[in-house]
């Protein structure tokens, strides 16, 4: 039997009363959104809790916690929170990891697909390519850098198209035209492979990226502890089992 559950019974044989289940609010960067989907669902079956999740990007997070939006537990990539921390909204121990994603480069599946073994060919396919569409998110800027690093910023310039999310990047390239090669976190690639997009591959190793993304309790939790149970059971192996289905690694 699940600790969840024990815990709940417990309750029961202690006060007399029903242990009755709790709403989770939580808000949480997009790029673990497939693996979160199954930790909540496998958390929900164990205690009977109910968990709601709000995805935005990294800075639409940072603007909605700006403004006084409040959850239980903020899901984020490490530096984040800690701006947050320093901001107050958030608690600064009991943080959970929760994995890191990788970046990587899609296209329609009736395309056929860039060689990007290695840096040079990678470079040699973004240079080839009739149009490039990325996120301004964490992911995104990090392609910027990159870009500019490989010195090919100024000849992509012109063909590049910019979106604030990566599902708005993919919606892109799935009703796009041409020879046109997009990027984004793997696991938000594969979301919408079923849709119509085919994941080419990571980028090469030496030139990758991962984000690491990770859990804490904010301060102003309207359910503080279903939140603390909802964070112990990110960090279970069962949770993690269920990231890495998802491609987090």
């Amino acid at each position: 039997m699940s600790r969840f559950i024990l815990a709940a019974v417990a309750a029961v044989l202690i006060t007399g009363a029903p242990a009755f289940a709790a709403e989770i609010k939580v808000f949480s960067a997009g790029a673990v959104e497939p693996g979160l989907v199954r930790a909540i669902e496998a958390f929900k079956r164990a205690s009977g809790d109910t968990v709601k999740v709000e995805f935005n990007t990294a800075p639409q997070l940072a603007k909605r916690l700006a403004d006084g939006d409040v959850a239980d537990v903020l899901i984020a990539p490490p530096a984040a929170l800690d701006a947050q921390v320093k901001d107050g909204k958030v608690v600064a121990e009991g943080r959970v990891a929760v994995g890191r994603v990788g970046a990587g480069v899609v296209t329609r599946e009736d395309l056929p697909s860039p060689d990007i073994a290695t840096t040079d060919q990678f470079k040699q396919a973004v240079l080839g390519t009739e149009s490039i569409v990325y996120n301004t998110a964490s992911t995104g800027l990090y392609l910027e850098k990159l870009f500019e690093r490989l010195g090919i910023a100024d000849a992509i310039k012109a063909k590049t198209t910019r979106y604030p999310n990566g599902e708005r990047v993919m919606e892109h390239v799935i009703h796009g035209k041409g020879n046109e090669i997009g990027f984004g976190a793997i696991t938000e690639i594969k979301l919408f492979e079923p849709k119509g997009l085919k994941l080419v591959g990571p980028l090469p190793a030496e030139v990758q990226n991962y984000t690491n993304y990770a859990a804490a309790l904010m301060t102003g939790a309207p359910s503080p502890q279903a939140g603390k149970a909802f964070l112990a059971f990110l960090g279970s192996a069962e949770a993690k089992q269920a990231f890495a289905a998802a491609g987090i690694e």
